[in-house]
């Protein structure tokens, strides 16, 4: 009794309230896929007993290596090189576009003391046969330089913002000199949306050179009558990276000219995603003709297991979580946590409660459906491991599910024997997953005309 009086010390209720992207939002459909609502949300603070008893050595957590140590070690491995108030290295090329205080925000970029091809560094479409260690070892090279703009008031004339911009349109990695105003140190960042980052330092200057920008990008980027979306689509369809096209966004280098906005990295991911997915279902998807059986897709990356099920109905899609014991996001050891969002064949009005996961999972499954001239009814399911043991950025189930659809699918005759298999191949008890599913809901009360016809005996 006492302990859990205690839990409920730590339990508040605050509020989520983000601004609109309000360049992205140019019609009604993208404005509803993206709607925040303000809503109450529980917040609570995380156990750290474990830790002061564990520290890094006794793996109490249940995790297989322990993610304070693994960062720690990643980052002693270049902490000398960084830590200087001139740092020389190649950007990716990457820059990060904070979200804390907008509009006025830290704009900058991610460079490592490194010079050569590092296009790996910040290309996560590349990163699927990596260790979670080897990823973390590349990103945590890279320094975050940050310097002040308001996102509403661009100065031009600024020549940081003009460098950082020139970076973000490169097709290849850029040779650049930082001054910080002090040696880099502060946070790692880990999110769940944005791929790691290292320390960060205010920049004082930027000098870039070789840069080649990609022609692709550079057409859209002086096309000042294009709106945002239309150019997302148009990078999209010429094979520009996910990724390519993200930071593009955030930098502020599309749509009509005078409404043109930077906007925060964590935003701009999941705006890419929502956006070009929802084109392509509206657009394309849903004028296609139905599969013809039950299919079954599976992979497996950095801990994480995909489960894509497609059934023989016109469009509905539903992504659903599971995160095991000791995982990035669940630190209970005693409880599965499992979380899900769906829309029917109309879409969604509001932002989905999971994040930008949902919308990089759709954006898989549509472009998938779109390549294949089909449409389909989609449940994908995700299992988190206790393997996955640091948040690496919502690329994950983008490139994770991508990577489902990409192997061949079993085919089934029937919906039953089709779930029968997916469940054989997750850890989690079928009747929790299944029970989450508003999906399969839809389609077990969803009546056929083959049901009221009368057959002769």
């Amino acid at each position: 009794m006492k302990e859990d009086n205690e839990r409920r010390k730590f339990v508040k209720k605050v509020k989520r309230k983000i601004p609109w992207i309000e360049h992205m939002i140019e019609s009604y459909e993208d404005a509803l896929d993206l709607n925040i609502l303000d809503r109450e949300i529980n917040v609570r603070s995380r156990n750290i007993n474990l830790c002061i008893y564990c520290r890094g050595g006794r793996n109490l957590c249940g995790k297989p290596l322990c993610p304070i140590m693994l960062k720690l070690r990643s980052y002693l491995k270049v902490r000398d090189d960084i830590r200087k108030e001139i740092l020389e290295g190649s950007s990716p090329p990457a820059v990060f576009v904070g979200r804390y205080g907008y509009p006025n925000v830290q704009v900058g970029p991610l460079i490592p003391p490194i010079t050569g091809n590092t296009e790996i560094y910040d290309h996560p479409e590349r990163w699927i046969n990596m260790s979670i260690e080897e990823i973390i070892d590349i990103r945590l090279q890279l320094v975050r330089g940050r310097f002040p703009v308001n996102v509403k008031k661009i100065d031009n004339s600024n020549k940081n913002l003009e460098a950082t911009r020139e970076m973000a349109l490169s097709s290849k990695p850029v040779d650049a000199e930082v001054e910080f105003t002090k040696p880099p140190g502060g946070r790692i960042l880990l999110d769940d949306e944005v791929q790691p980052m290292g320390p960060s330092a205010p920049i004082n200057k930027i000098l870039v050179s070789s840069v080649k920008a990609n022609p692709i990008i550079e057409k859209v980027y002086y096309d000042y009558d294009l709106k945002a979306s239309e150019a997302l689509m148009k990078l999209f369809t010429n094979n520009i990276p996910v990724s390519s096209i993200q930071r593009v966004l955030s930098v502020g280098a599309l749509g009509v000219g005078i409404e043109r906005r930077m906007v925060p990295t964590r935003w701009s991911i999941t705006a890419v995603d929502s956006t070009i997915s929802r084109r392509l279902r509206d657009e394309i998807v849903k004028r296609n003709p139905l599969i013809n059986e039950y299919r079954v897709y599976e992979s497996n990356l950095l801990g994480n297991r995909f489960i894509a099920i497609m059934i023989p109905e016109k469009w509905q899609y539903e992504f659903i979580e599971v995160w095991y014991p000791g995982t990035a996001w669940n630190q209970d050891q005693n409880m599965i946590a499992i979380g899900g969002d769906y829309e029917p064949y109309w879409g969604r009005t509001t932002y989905a409660e999971i994040g930008g996961c949902y919308y990089a999972a759709r954006l898989a499954t549509t472009e998938h459906l779109e390549r294949e001239g089909r449409q389909a009814a989609t449940l994908i399911v995700r299992e988190a491991y206790p393997e996955y043991i640091l948040p690496l950025g919502v690329w994950i189930v983008r490139e994770g599910v991508r990577k489902a659809y990409r192997n061949k699918p079993l085919k089934f005759d029937t919906l039953e024997e089709a779930l029968n298999y997916a469940s054989s191949k997750l850890k989690v008890n079928s009747k929790y997953w299944m029970g989450e599913s508003k999906l399969l809901m839809e389609i077990f009360k969803q009546k056929r005309i083959t049901d009221y016809i009368t057959r002769k005996p």
